[in-house]
């Protein structure tokens, strides 16, 4: 089976994380990669769009509606806020936004996708035990719904192929902390061999 300790079950999705407009070239914080990883990302959406969950990170209407730290984080980029900014950047990139619906979308306003969001409430309706990642940014909110997806108890399966961020290094870094520090939880694998094993219920 390669990289991957058995193929995914059939209560498995696939979580991509934050594709939007929002970190494409042009937005206000772009990543670089994601022009060069999409396709990737859209091909194993394409196996299972029905099930596909996109998150879509979600900022304040302003840097006073923040809490805590957020808010003199808010204060340094006060354009990316929905009082200024353009909203479309809020939506996933083109090439995923079609395919939601079947695909469900879950917004959030922090790094993890589990944090103040409907994901866990979502994931436990459907029964889900396996979560297959992918998207932006490698090192930040793939990182943190890694990370929340460990302490939770699901397999988590990290698409190496399907991540993209605005820093090769950490980018390196993140893929290594995954494989020395948490190689019993976290597997990671390309979406060659995910596509090629995984067999979702229709």
């Amino acid at each position: 089976m390669g990289k991957l300790k058995a193929a995914p079950g059939p209560h498995s999705i696939h979580l991509c994380i934050d594709m939007q407009r929002l970190f494409d070239e042009g937005g206000p914080w772009p990543a670089p990669w994601m022009a060069r990883v999409l396709p990737t990302v859209e091909r194993l959406v394409t196996h299972a769009p029905e099930r596909t969950v996109f998150t879509r990170f979600i900022p304040p209407q302003k840097p006073e509606k923040a809490t805590g730290m957020w808010r003199a984080y808010y204060a340094k980029w006060p354009r990316v806020t929905r009082n200024v900014m353009d909203l479309s950047l809020l939506r996933l990139v083109p090439e995923l936004e079609t395919f939601a619906p079947p695909a469900h979308v879950i917004d959030k306003p922090a790094y993890s996708a589990f944090t103040a969001s409907a994901l866990q409430s979502y994931l436990a309706e459907m029964g889900v035990d396996t979560l297959l990642i992918t998207g932006s940014e490698t090192d930040v909110c793939v990182l943190a719904t890694v990370l929340s997806a460990v302490d939770l108890g699901y397999r988590t399966i990290v698409v190496k192929d399907g991540l993209c961020s605005s820093s090769d290094e950490t980018h390196d870094a993140s893929l290594r902390l995954y494989a020395q520090r948490f190689n019993v939880q976290v597997e990671l694998t390309d979406a060659a061999e995910l596509i090629d094993s995984w067999r979702p219920d229709p």
